[in-house]
């Protein structure tokens, strides 16, 4: 099972680790493309501080942040998994997971990112503000970036089993599941059952006590069909949408009756 992930906005500092070592990253494929966006991103934030800030959509309150990104390569590195906090992250709890389930969580995860692409929970990175959504000057939009060589490295790490996408739309664009790959993906909604409508920190939070729930079961559903199966016998109330043609991807709902 491989789980893909956005990441969050909010970040914990990166600390006094061993700095970045962009080769020993997962997915080496994308290396090239993770370097050519380290070196506009640290080019950009050195320069003209205005239009950094602009570049990359920070508020005045975040204007530190572009210093931040001068120092990528030198800041201390941590997993990924510490990295990244929010709602989403703060519900997964990686840190509180037993041993087996932390093993798990290491090879099924993959956290998207406008910066390094995608890199598994264990990855080392320093922190860092570069959404997906941003525009580089020279390489333009990220999202584009992306396409290419995730397009050749993530087949190959969704090997031949479910694909669960829990990524928000601004992270979708970098990688669509195509053929059978695809046809062996499952998108998530999650509703407030009442209301049949999405809450933005409800949703994440939901998805983050899903992913637990699977690394704590030890779950390894074969395909959709099986993880509706495995979802409802965790508790969760699932309704589902099977494709209607092959080479599409299922569509779940998730129904929660609270909002926390």
């Amino acid at each position: 099972m491989l789980v893909l992930l956005p990441p969050s906005e909010g970040k914990a500092p990166s600390g006094r680790g061993t700095a970045l070592k962009l080769e020993s990253l997962s997915l080496p494929g994308l290396t090239e493309a993770r370097r050519a966006v380290l070196d506009e991103l640290a080019e950009l934030c050195a320069g003209d501080e205005e239009k950094a800030r602009e570049v990359l959509g920070l508020s005045e309150g975040l204007r530190g942040e572009i210093a931040n990104n001068t120092q990528l390569r030198s800041a201390g590195a941590r997993p990924a998994g510490e990295i990244y906090t929010g709602v989403l992250y703060d519900a997964l709890d990686l840190a509180s997971l037993d041993t087996a389930a932390k093993r798990r969580a290491s090879r099924s995860l993959l956290v998207f990112s406008g910066l390094w692409g995608a890199v598994r929970v264990t990855d080392r990175i320093p922190s860092y503000r570069c959404s997906m959504g941003v525009r580089l000057p020279g390489l333009g939009a990220l999202g584009a970036h992306w396409r290419t060589p995730m397009a050749a490295a993530l087949p190959e790490a969704a090997g031949d089993g479910l694909v669960l996408d829990l990524r928000s739309s601004a992270y979708t664009g970098a990688w669509k599941p195509k053929g059978e790959v695809a046809g062996r993906t499952a998108t998530v909604r999650v509703l407030h059952a009442p209301t049949r409508k999405v809450v933005s920190h409800f949703n994440k939070a939901t998805k983050g006590r899903i992913v637990r729930s699977l690394l704590a079961a030890g779950a390894a559903p074969a395909g959709p069909a099986e993880l509706v199966e495995t979802l409802r016998d965790l508790g969760y109330e699932v309704e589902v949408q099977a494709p209607a043609r092959a080479g599409t991807a299922w569509a779940l709902d998730v129904l929660v009756d609270e909002v926390h």
